[in-house]
């Protein structure tokens, strides 16, 4: 029996033959991912500047590619057994240090932090080619070690370096390089469980804006007021309100699509809608997690620049993934969160000048008028779609 008769993951020309499901362990990974995300808000929120957002996003962004490595992985192999799952027990080891060297990964813990992210995505490339038996595939796991083994090496090199600046620049050249692999040499050869890959991403979303809820705890930092419990709420109505977008219908309607496409056509929008557009939402939720939570700690006082950018920015950057999406699949703008997007930017300035409270207010008004909206101008096919899913 073929790999893709065990797993229900489908190749160029090949046809659905089962249904792959998100395994236990993949969840128990991704507990890693949770604690990971958390550390960046940590990060940010410890140096809530224009430095210290960017080293959050690239920090970030090497935490998700190497989660959305694993996702391919685990996509293709039965990774809860035999000497797999060991495997992704060191894997998870490996994650843990990075993510408890996160705060410092700019400073004295940046070898730390990249050694040992080197170590998980190396033991990726590992595992891969330990468990493939298909020609096809061992050369798209060899096309992808071409950017996989050396981005690693040069966040090692970078935790070498004293100079700042210089780190920096590395990291950016680091990142850059590995995350244009798969756009470079391609993921022809790959296998892609439709059902699976987007159960997978979904479920990481849902992650994500858990880290936004955490954020309006860890934001608390003084007895309970009326504005502390107005200001929990609101953060609640913007978590609530970007989760209904996500899940509501569109999630239902992109993975509907991807089920459909076959062969490489597929492959390439399992690449493109989940491995890289769906990188700007996560990192427009952790962006939110972080104006949430200094939002919560001093309702009274305007924002200062960098949160007032993450939260409204974090919004902004969560509808450009979605729109896309849309673009990616459809050639169509999605008109409404285009202009969500848009506020959103427009209210940055704005939060600079009134009270934290009232522009979380904003943010709320924005992104639930989002729903509203979308609920009363597609009412019928609202319903049609989520009847179609059932």
């Amino acid at each position: 029996m073929s790999v893709a008769e065990t797993t229900g993951v489908q190749r160029e020309g090949e046809i659905d033959r089962g249904e792959k499901r998100v395994a236990p362990l993949e969840l128990f990974f991704d507990l890693v991912f949770v604690f990971a995300l958390t550390q960046v808000t940590e990060l940010m929120s410890e140096h809530p500047t224009w430095e210290g957002l960017g080293q959050g996003l690239l920090v970030m962004t090497a935490l998700w590619w190497a989660w959305g490595a694993y996702a391919w992985l685990t996509n293709y192999i039965a990774a809860e057994e035999g000497l797999e799952r060991l495997l992704m027990f060191g894997v998870m080891g490996a994650m843990l240090i990075a993510a408890l060297a996160v705060p410092r990964a700019f400073g004295d813990d940046a070898l730390l932090f990249a050694v040992a992210y080197a170590v998980a995505r190396w033991l990726h490339i590992f595992i891969f080619a330990e468990a493939n038996d298909d020609i096809d595939t061992g050369q798209a796991i060899v096309r992808l070690a071409r950017t996989a083994l050396p981005a690693p090496l040069l966040l090692i090199a970078a935790g070498l370096v004293d100079d700042g600046g210089a780190r920096a620049v590395i990291w950016v050249v680091a990142l850059a390089i590995d995350l244009a692999g798969p756009f470079v040499f391609g993921v022809r050869g790959f296998r892609v469980s439709a059902g699976h890959f987007a159960e997978r991403f979904g479920l990481i979303v849902i992650i994500a804006l858990g880290e936004s809820i955490v954020a309006i705890g860890a934001g608390v930092s003084s007895d309970l007021d009326v504005g502390i419990i107005v200001g929990a709420a609101l953060g609640l109505v913007v978590s609530c309100a970007l989760w209904w977008a996500y899940f509501d219908v569109w999630a239902l309607i992109t993975e509907t699509r991807f089920r459909r496409a076959r062969g490489l056509s597929r492959i390439l929008i399992a690449r493109d809608v989940y491995s890289y557009l769906h990188l700007l939402m996560i990192a427009g939720v952790v962006l939110i997690a972080l104006g949430i939570k200094k939002t919560i700690g001093d309702v009274d006082e305007p924002l200062k620049v960098a949160p007032a950018v993450a939260l409204f920015g974090g919004i902004a950057l969560y509808y450009a993934g979605h729109i896309g999406v849309r673009w990616r699949m459809t050639h169509t703008l999605f008109r409404g969160r285009l202009v969500a997007l848009l506020a959103t930017v427009a209210l940055i300035p704005v939060a600079t000048e009134i009270d934290a409270l009232l522009a979380l207010g904003l943010a709320a008004a924005v992104t639930s008028g989002v729903i509203l909206y979308e609920a009363l101008r597609y009412a019928e096919d609202r319903h049609r779609i989520r009847a179609d899913a059932r």
